[in-house]
């Protein structure tokens, strides 16, 4: 069985394909090696093999990394602020997908905005991250996941959204059930350090 690294170079040749050719036959091979791509990653993470196809169909251009930014933001106590997502019920630092036209300092406040009410005010980054390089579950897209630092501003929280249940203060030595596939409990434990030591500087894998 191939690796998931590999089949996502296989959907790389694929898409960089459909992209770049202007011959009708090659367009067909491009289209039945995206097919085969699409379904073997569905066996690989999960999910079915159609959904995992029109996910790749709707991808455009030279395939590139996804980018999701976490924002990491701590009380006067030192407990760092989580969003319980409600895909899964399971816990996350507050972020998401980064949006064309805004930066990550602009994702990470709105984001904490979004999911838990709460208005902060973005201030370094933490760590850049490979997900790949990290025990999470496997996912169809390689993702690059960035932590930035946040100062609560106003912390007056809203019940949740359309996407979270709730959100909540927590010990980073008493985290509750994490969302794995946005977070692993020992990030999370590693960004507070970073928050509280900026002196480590910045993580990159």
């Amino acid at each position: 069985m191939p690796s998931l690294t590999q089949l996502r170079e296989l959907q790389a040749i694929a898409q960089a394909g459909l992209t770049y050719t202007r011959d009708p036959y090659d367009r067909e091979r491009y289209e039945r090696l995206l097919v085969l791509t699409a379904e073997l990653l569905a066996g690989e993470t999960g999910q079915a093999a159609n959904e995992v196809h029109e996910h790749l169909r709707a991808e455009r251009g030279y395939l590139t990394p996804k980018v999701d930014v976490r924002a990491v933001v701590l009380n006067a106590r030192g407990e760092v602020l989580l969003t319980r997502e409600r895909v899964d019920g399971r816990w996350s630092l507050p972020g998401g997908w980064a949006d064309p036209g805004d930066s990550p300092r602009e994702v990470a406040v709105r984001e904490v905005r979004e999911e838990t009410g709460r208005q902060v005010r973005a201030t370094r980054l933490l760590a850049l991250l490979d997900k790949d390089k990290h025990p999470h579950p496997p996912d169809l897209w390689a993702v690059y996941k960035a932590f930035v630092a946040c100062e609560l501003v106003e912390d007056r929280a809203h019940p949740g959204n359309t996407e979270t249940l709730e959100s909540g203060w927590f010990s980073p030595e008493a985290l509750p059930p994490l969302s794995l596939g946005r977070n692993l409990p020992e990030q999370v434990r590693r960004m507070v350090e970073l928050s509280q030591r900026p002196e480590l500087g910045v993580d990159v894998d």
